[in-house]
């Protein structure tokens, strides 16, 4: 279970503080309390009911072993999210949100397997072979795939869930987890559209005590998820070491082919002479034996 927000904390780091009201969006009005100075104020209750219930789902996503993607790219968020992301062992995107990202998933993928490829041949000493100028270019294309893509080397499959900071910024990526039913959680702010994101978490989406609250929160649900998933496997492990080993299954025996007597009128007579043989051997066996028996006596 999520632990649980204290709206004082909200309200320290600025989170209630929204965007110009000329700038709003009608479709947040069931979360902003008021209007000062030409800003519309978050209702922080709806806030911290909200980050409690994204909170949840995002502890059983993670307890179901799916990965977490979080996006932010704008300057203010882009170190809170990465350290926060790493912390809760979770890819991240940070740089520019490269197109196709979850729509074209494969080719991602293989960009990422050209990174593991230059890695390899620096290792086996490909590399070094190579002329002066395409070591340069190698070593560029591999600074700036790392830069981009260095972050989601460890997610082999599409994530479970999306966690994004700024909605309207981010656009893309929430159009490509559409397609996808890729379940979103968001800061949304008073100049974007709920409607976009499955769990709205209506927050100052700008500054960035407010986001390090709010991505900090997001962060300790995962890392909950995580410990129940291992604790969880740990006790299934001790279930089955305490159980007896079942039998295993007795092995049936082959079963015999039948042969199909043959038609050729040849192996009929040699069948037949066979037999007799065998016949004529039996009767001296038994006689011999008697004899023997005889002489005993």
């Amino acid at each position: 279970m999520a632990n649980k927000v204290e709206v004082k904390e909200l309200l320290d780091a600025g989170v209630h503080f929204g965007h110009l009201t000329r700038r709003w969006n009608p479709n947040m009005a069931p979360y902003i309390y008021m209007e000062r100075n030409g800003i519309h104020i978050i209702n922080l209750y709806k806030s911290a009911a909200k980050m409690q219930e994204a909170g949840e789902a995002l502890s059983k996503i993670a307890a179901s072993g799916r990965k977490i993607l979080f996006v932010a790219t704008k300057k203010q968020a882009k170190e809170i999210v990465a350290e926060q992301a790493e912390r809760a062992n979770m890819p991240f995107i940070t740089e520019r949100w490269p197109g196709g990202m979850l729509t074209n998933f494969v080719t991602i993928r293989k960009a990422v397997k050209k990174m593991a490829s230059i890695d390899r041949m620096k290792k086996d000493g490909t590399f070094n072979t190579l002329s002066k100028k395409e070591r340069l270019q190698v070593d560029r294309l591999r600074a700036k795939l790392d830069k981009n893509l260095g972050s989601i080397a460890d997610m082999s499959r599409l994530p479970g869930a999306l966690f994004v900071v700024d909605i309207t910024r981010e656009h893309i990526a929430v159009k490509e987890a559409q397609k996808l039913n890729i379940p979103i959680f968001a800061m949304v702010d008073t100049n974007s559209d709920p409607r976009d994101v499955d769990y709205v978490i209506p927050a100052n989406d700008d500054a960035s005590k407010s986001i390090a609250k709010v991505v900090s929160y997001v962060a300790d649900s995962i890392v909950e998820g995580l410990s129940e998933r291992k604790s969880s496997g740990k006790e299934k492990e001790e279930g089955s070491e305490d159980k007896p080993a079942k039998k295993a299954p007795k092995a049936k025996k082959p079963q015999l082919e039948t042969e199909v007597p043959s038609t050729d009128p040849q192996d009929k007579k040699d069948m037949k002479e066979a037999k007799e043989d065998v016949k004529l051997q039996s009767k001296q066996e038994t006689l011999e034996k008697a004899r023997s028996n005889d002489e005993e006596e």
